[in-house]
């Protein structure tokens, strides 16, 4: 699936479709799920838990926020990190994931930056808005190269 088409279905999750879904307490979740999420979560203020079902595999999505950064995670039922996004400050990143990133903005407005990683494998993905107004985001390699899939 196309990244930008993840970016708007999960958007629309989470504004309107997640009002309806049940937010889930640590204490709802499995075992295992809990210990990954008590370690995951020191010093971070949760904002809420979901229970979803991506490609057949049931997993937990934990929204948190790290001295006011996002830092959002998955994990499995059996209680394996299965990726993390953490919001960072585009300076941070590498240098040819950061021009990268600037030339696909070119002349829109940057949003938010941030790290995936997932299997070991750290990307750079970045929301930003064209200058007719219209919401992307662009996913880069350490590199600068782009990819879509995580």
């Amino acid at each position: 699936m196309k990244l930008t088409v993840r970016i708007v279905l999960s958007l629309a999750v989470a504004a309107g479709l997640a009002v309806a879904a049940k937010s889930l307490a640590v204490k709802d979740l499995p075992p295992a799920v809990q210990k990954t999420v008590q370690e995951q979560t020191k010093g971070a203020e949760v904002k809420n838990i979901a229970k979803e079902t991506e490609k057949g595999v049931t997993q937990y999505e934990v929204e948190t926020l790290v001295n006011g950064k996002h830092r959002d995670f998955n994990v499995d039922s059996k209680g394996g990190l299965i990726v993390v996004e953490e919001q960072v400050a585009i300076d941070s990143i590498p240098a040819l994931a950061k021009a990268a990133i600037q030339k696909t903005v070119g002349t829109g407005r940057l949003g938010m930056v941030e790290t995936v990683t997932r299997a070991g494998i750290t990307l750079y993905e970045a929301a930003y808005t064209t200058k007719a107004g219209k919401k992307l985001a662009v996913l880069v390699k350490a590199d600068g190269t782009e990819t879509k899939d995580q």
